[in-house]
């Protein structure tokens, strides 16, 4: 299979190792892997803030970057969500609309890839340690992913894993939230992080890397012995 890799803002300014574990495993699984240069930040961002216009422009150049992609996978729901909303946002234009259901048809979340289109439920990973999962609100309520994170993790050699309580609970990212409403969302990621500590776990794991910066930005201010790792790092351990 020949894959595309939607790196997302957050890959490729803060968190490269994420991007990096996600070649890997997909090399690892026989895909071959491109990294279209042109692509740039999916308007995420400008577009839950309401400047919709303003927004636009980076979609048609995301719209354009993938255009000859066969698959598109992205180490975040969120952001891959964001690509499945542009036929709804170009509705009506005669040519963007369909140039945006056809990038949207064939992008998924790493975990949703490995599972639903590759059929693999054991990478090969192993990890010691006890884990938690939270479940970020796009890729569970909107992307509609739920199950494929949990059959991975399942498979990785050495994990113990524990059910995170509140696990639907939104940890206070939400993007531009997390900075108009700083108190509201410093108090909901404060009670994220107390469910994940009565887990006991060692490792909080996440599919999105704005919830894992938002949670772990949180748990390394009050200094708890708690790694927070992508699930892609994760299904890359050996």
């Amino acid at each position: 299979m020949k894959v595309s890799l939607f790196a997302t803002c957050l890959v490729d300014m803060f968190q490269s190792k994420v991007g990096k574990a996600t070649v890997e495993v997909l090399e690892r699984l026989g895909c071959e892997i491109d990294f279209p240069e042109s692509q740039v930040c999916c308007g995420q961002p400008s577009f839950n803030s309401g400047y919709v216009k303003e927004s636009m422009e980076a979609m048609k150049r995301m719209i354009e970057a993938f255009k000859d992609s066969e698959y598109v996978v992205a180490p975040s729901g969120s952001c891959a969500y964001m690509l499945h909303e542009y036929p709804q946002i170009f509705k009506g234009d005669p040519i963007w609309e369909q140039k945006a259901k056809a990038l949207s048809e064939k992008t998924y979340e790493l975990t949703q890839f490995i599972v639903d289109v590759m059929k693999v439920e054991d990478v090969g990973a192993r990890l010691e340690g006890r884990a938690t999962f939270h479940t970020s609100c796009h890729m569970t309520r909107l992307l509609g992913v739920k199950e494929a994170p949990m059959k991975l993790l399942s498979h990785v050699e050495g994990l113990e894993f524990t059910e995170l309580p509140g696990k639907h609970y939104c940890c206070g990212f939400g993007g531009t939230f997390s900075v108009k409403m700083a108190q509201i969302s410093e108090q909901m990621v404060d009670e994220k992080v107390h469910h994940v500590e009565e887990t006991k776990a060692d490792f909080l794991i996440g599919a999105d890397g704005g919830c894992l910066m938002n949670i772990g930005g949180r748990i390394d201010r009050k200094e708890k012995p708690i790694k927070v790792m992508h699930i892609a790092e994760v299904l890359n351990s050996r």
